[in-house]
């Protein structure tokens, strides 16, 4: 009877011990790593004001939005600024030319720092392998205006490029004024770019592979191809993978600023995203309404990407963002 009588009294004092160790604990925990805390409460902090603040602005999609009645005061359209953008006539044009960019930018981009990873692999001259690194590393700190600088020098009428193709007697082609040419520039500039900037993230995961694996298969008499094949890849397959899932998002959220930079009334048959298009008729055309319902029908269509080829990238290979 006694020990039935204490039994509950015992686990009591545990539940009411409980919460203030874990308390201490975190206290604890605050004070020895306080500095690290530090830094993330400054990333916190700006992901708060830059990514939640603004959500309050999501209103404005669903209203006919007055500036000087503000938010709140603005009339209810419900759907009404969406139905404008679905019949809008360049939906479709808008549609394809935003997926398009961003599926080609994943298809040729995705693969070459891989690729330049496995290369670099096996360099065993690390002088060399530093050097490439480098070279292929720079262009992504080189800001986005001054890449679509570069591009219009070179690819101009007098350019380089139209240079050389009239010193082998071909013709000269502005290629900037060319929708059939805005894709291409697109695509390699974005490439070239951000090659290094992968490769250094593949390089940092090879790293971590245990040297003795090389070893033994190499005793068993595996060469280079096998090496990487049956060593390499598998050891790389999860930041593979989760880096091809961030990836995807960018098939609906092509990069603004450079489009914006590129593009011209010459080549909107190409170029004209749905961000230059929310740009255009919401911030320079006064529209706020309707560009916040394009923008939010933009992040909505993100999201189900990223959920679909997370739970796809699950199933097919078990390794996922969540």
């Amino acid at each position: 009877m006694a020990s039935d009588m204490t039994a509950p009294s015992v686990a009591a004092a545990g539940r009411v011990t409980k919460g203030p160790a874990r308390f201490d604990r975190i206290v604890r925990s605050f004070g020895r790593e306080k500095y690290l805390y530090l830094m993330t409460a400054v990333g916190v902090a700006w992901v708060f004001v830059f990514s939640y603040l603004p959500m309050y602005g999501i209103m404005i999609a669903f209203k006919r939005y007055d500036f000087t009645a503000g938010i709140l005061g603005s009339p209810w359209v419900g759907l009404h600024n969406f139905e404008l953008f679905f019949k809008n006539p360049f939906f479709w044009r808008l549609i394809r030319n935003t997926t398009v960019l961003g599926a080609l930018s994943i298809v040729w981009g995705f693969w070459p720092p891989i690729l330049l990873a496995l290369l670099l692999n096996e360099v065993r001259s690390s002088g060399y392998k530093r050097a490439i690194q480098t070279i292929s590393f720079l262009p992504y700190f080189i800001a986005i205006v001054v890449i679509v600088g570069m591009l219009k020098e070179i690819l101009s009428y007098d350019g380089v490029v139209n240079r050389l193709v009239a010193a082998l007697g071909g013709e000269q082609v502005s290629y900037f004024a060319k929708a059939g040419w805005f894709r291409a520039i697109y695509v390699g500039s974005g490439v070239w770019q951000g090659v290094g900037f992968g490769t250094i993230i593949y390089l940092a995961a090879l790293s971590g592979v245990d040297p003795e694996l090389y070893e033994c298969a190499i005793v068993e008499g595996a060469g280079r191809l096998q090496l990487s094949r049956f060593i390499t890849l598998p050891h790389l397959l999860p930041f593979i993978m989760v880096l091809l899932i961030l990836s995807t998002v960018g098939i609906i959220n092509v990069g603004f600023e450079k489009v914006y930079l590129m593009y011209s009334p010459a080549t909107y048959e190409t170029a004209d995203v749905i961000q230059t298009f929310v740009y255009r008729l919401g911030l320079e055309g006064g529209q706020f309404a309707f560009g916040t319902a394009v923008g939010l029908f933009n992040s909505l269509i993100s999201l189900i990407f990223l959920v679909v080829v997370n739970a796809l990238a699950r199933r097919v290979t078990s390794h996922s963002l969540w």
